[in-house]
């Protein structure tokens, strides 16, 4: 016993050592930005045929991250962070026959969509990125997986200015027009995902000890939606750059 209790001792001991040297050797920024982006399918389907309309959204950025340098020259070290930030659009986009579910007067309607789509996207998210980085210059190259949590979340927006043929190409005609009252209103928002996951690449760029500028380009590889939702046939993927500054901490 008095053994086991020596190297445990020393296992600590050692332990406490490699964890106080790994946390002097951290290098702690804050960082904030803005992004500009869009949920969008990979590739543009014959159904989407036009971009008539794309606003900016409100996309702040603010985070937090550690690296530690892992090669004696410090090129070479990995990066991990935190971050709070929305990813969010509104667009109209020109389509046709492009399967939809509508709402309008009381009466749910699905088929085949002719004309215009408004789209509105909200996802306020903290997002966990962990990064491979390499250090040219004054130039840190980054790039890692991430995995997101939304806390806020909408899909919605309506169908207009076209025709709904219920449930088939074939089907009954119904006509949509510009109108609140004439147009069909959809949420998908229950349908989206509570976690994402995709790949961050980017680059920090620093102006001396403590200020720099960064630039990120973060893709979604699961769709923001489940699944199991197959309203819309395409899988939606959140593609989003950001640009900002970063404060170095430590």
């Amino acid at each position: 016993m008095k053994k086991l209790a020596i190297i445990l001792a020393a296992v600590a001991v050692s332990f406490s050592a490699v964890a106080g040297d790994w946390a002097n050797r951290l290098d702690v920024e804050a960082r904030a930005a803005y992004g500009i982006g869009g949920t969008a399918p990979v590739g543009m389907p014959a159904t989407i045929r036009a971009l008539n309309s794309y606003t900016p959204q409100f996309n702040p950025m603010i985070g937090v991250d550690a690296t530690l340098p892992l090669s004696n020259d410090g090129r070479w070290g990995v990066m991990a962070g935190l971050q709070f930030e929305n990813k969010a659009m509104d667009e109209d986009a020109q389509v046709k026959n492009y399967h939809m579910e509508i709402t309008r007067g009381g009466q749910t309607l699905a088929g085949m969509f002719t004309g215009d789509v408004k789209t509105k996207v909200t996802e306020w998210m903290f997002t966990i990125p962990v990064q491979a980085t390499f250090l040219i210059d004054k130039v840190n190259l980054k790039m890692g997986p991430y995995v997101s949590l939304l806390v806020n979340r909408d899909f919605s927006g309506w169908a207009h200015n076209g025709y709904l043929r219920v449930d088939d190409p074939t089907g009954a005609k119904v006509e949509l027009g510009e109108a609140q009252d004439e147009r069909g209103e959809y949420d998908f928002t229950s349908s989206m995902r509570r976690a994402q996951m995709g790949i961050n690449v980017g680059a920090d760029w620093h102006l001396n000890n403590k200020f720099g500028l960064f630039a990120d380009l973060s893709w979604g590889l699961t769709g923001v939606h489940k699944s199991s939702f197959k309203t819309i046939e395409q899988t939606l993927y959140p593609i989003y750059g950001k640009i900002g500054v970063t404060y170095r901490i430590k």
